[in-house]
């Protein structure tokens, strides 16, 4: 009877057990976007991480689910795994999320990428790097101090600095103007190319095809 259950089960594998083989026959990526949960916080400039995954999902139907620290969907681009997070823990604790999803998954250092909003760029202008200071931005801050690295990967989304001085939180937590709006919606599908790129071909090759388009 346990002979013919192993071969019963060798011949008719679970879909649990195909889905592990699966995902252990290809290589995994954690895209984090970066953004505050709640509906206030929708289309706004520092939201612009969530909207970029959240692009990313809808162009595949990929479905997110509510877990632990953050909202995860999955997605297969060619022989890569792109796990997309958007941390529920609001911007200053997105390390938390970061790091219980790197554990869970087992993600390496190399294999995060980071999606977030950067004053210091023009609307629309993408930018990836590999390491660098948090810039003041508290998100990536918090990420640093939890991986204890500021080594990780980034993709840095212009959101424009047109503000008075004192007047900072209040322009990156406004919404984007119809003119900045048309820009986003072209840039969108550009940086899931890019995300795509850092994915199948690596960092160095996404930075030097697509850095400042």
């Amino acid at each position: 009877m346990k002979l013919i259950k192993e071969i019963f089960s060798f011949l008719f594998p679970s879909r649990n057990k195909v889905k592990a083989e699966e995902e252990n026959s290809v290589m995994k990526y954690l895209i984090v976007g970066l953004g505050n949960i709640g509906p206030e916080y929708i289309g706004t400039r520092h939201n612009i991480g969530f909207r970029i995954v959240d692009a990313m999902a809808e162009s595949v139907n990929a479905q997110w689910e509510d877990k632990r620290y953050g909202f995860v969907a999955r997605m297969r681009v060619k022989n890569a795994l792109l796990i997309l997070l958007k941390p529920s823990t609001y911007m200053n604790l997105s390390g938390n999320a970061v790091r219980y999803w790197m554990q869970q998954e087992k993600i390496e250092l190399q294999n995060l990428l980071v999606v977030v909003d950067d004053l210091s760029l023009p609307v629309g202008t993408i930018r990836m790097k590999q390491n660098g200071s948090a810039g003041g931005h508290n998100g990536l801050k918090h990420i640093a101090q939890m991986l204890g690295t500021e080594g990780y990967n980034r993709l840095k989304f212009g959101i424009g600095n047109d503000f008075p001085k004192g007047a900072q939180v209040d322009f990156v937590l406004s919404k984007f103007s119809p003119e900045d709006e048309s820009i986003i919606e072209k840039k969108t599908p550009v940086c899931a190319d890019a995300i795509k790129a850092f994915a199948l071909s690596g960092m160095q090759f996404a930075m030097c095809n697509y850095n400042n388009k």
